[in-house]
């Protein structure tokens, strides 16, 4: 049924649980799973030695959003990819779902965000609206 699932990660628990449910999706369908993590834009202004050590925490950050991710995952009989890209998380997952050609994109229903809707949140709701395969949303 599907090929190739994309699911963004934040770090939060809805997160981990569409984690999960996508790992549990690709060992059924056996199907490739690609885990994106977007990370804040780093200030351009910011200047050195400054902008280094930004860049270095909030890859660091991802990494370890990335990995907790994978533990999650478990097994899958398929392959298993990373990307961590900076920009807003809606904007990325969309653009690593077009670029992958993705037959799913799996998503928690609400996230790390401080403007996050009462019902679902701004990212999520995001992805639906404008992705143009089926999304699902893990509660």
């Amino acid at each position: 049924m599907f090929k190739k699932i994309l699911v963004g990660v934040d770090g939060s628990e809805h997160a981990l649980k569409a984690v999960r449910l996508a790992g549990e999706l690709a060992r059924t369908c056996s199907a490739d799973l690609v885990i994106v993590h977007a990370y804040a834009p780093i200030p351009a202004g910011l200047g050195e030695p400054n902008l280094q050590q930004a860049i270095s925490e909030r890859l660091n950050e991802a990494n370890e959003v990335l990995e907790r991710a994978l533990q999650e995952v478990g097994f899958t009989p398929k392959t298993v990819e990373t990307e961590a890209l900076e920009g807003g998380a809606a904007d990325v997952i969309l653009r690593v779902a077009e670029v992958r050609e993705v037959d799913l994109i799996v998503v928690g229903s609400r996230g790390l965000g401080a403007l996050a809707s009462l019902l679902l949140g701004s990212q999520s709701q995001d992805v639906i609206q404008r992705a143009t395969c089926p999304v699902l949303v893990v509660r």
